[in-house]
């Protein structure tokens, strides 16, 4: 995949390259699934603190706030079924299970309907500590599908990568997190497929 990395005292914050990174304040989730690597083996969320630091550093969390492993654990079903989501958002085959039990922890992170005095009415969290910084999440989901951008949100084609990475081509032809790395892999096994085949 593509990024920068910036290290932390608690973590290693992973930030798409700008001509990948989603308008804000999708970008908030695209950060939050891009907080593992599948095909690196490297995750910021791991344990209770990690999740608490990444909270945290996005003022989604008070310094004070207890997580349990049960918190991490919704956390990490919501974070893997949205990332099976925008898998099919490029294409890739709908994970059942995943989205499941990110339906089952986004029953947890409730939402309600919230008029201010001045702007448009909208979805805000009806919980505190994690089920209230999901909801948060969820709520960005919800606005981003309403005006279109959701979709644009993809995991990479590679099934080992599923790196999420946003969209900005004008045709939403975008399948890969880099060309340079995943796009270029790619076409090399074809390549080497196709040689192969011709061989035989």
């Amino acid at each position: 995949m593509n990024e920068t990395t910036t290290a932390t005292p608690t973590s290693v914050i992973v930030e798409a390259d700008p001509d990948k990174r989603a308008p804000e304040p999708l970008r908030l989730v695209q950060q939050f699934v891009n907080s593992a690597e599948p095909d690196e083996d490297l995750d910021e969320m791991t344990t209770p603190a990690e999740l608490h630091a990444w909270l945290s550093a996005r003022d989604m969390a008070d310094e004070d706030s207890e997580i349990s492993e049960a918190d991490l654990r919704r956390a990490l079903d919501v974070r893997e079924g949205l990332r099976a989501v925008l898998f099919t958002h490029n294409g890739g085959e709908r994970d059942a299970d995943a989205i499941v039990q990110l339906e089952r922890a986004a029953g947890a992170a409730a939402l309600r309907a919230s008029f201010p005095a001045e702007g448009d009415p909208g979805l805000v969290p009806a919980r505190d500590g994690v089920n209230g910084a999901l909801a948060a999440l969820l709520a960005i989901v919800a606005a981003a599908s309403a005006d279109g951008s959701w979709r644009r949100l993809k995991a990479c084609a590679d099934p080992e990568c599923r790196w999420a990475f946003y969209d900005h081509s004008r045709n939403r032809s975008g399948r890969w997190c880099s060309m340079a790395t995943c796009g270029n892999q790619h076409k090399a096994r074809n390549f080497r497929e196709r040689s192969r085949a011709a061989g035989a």
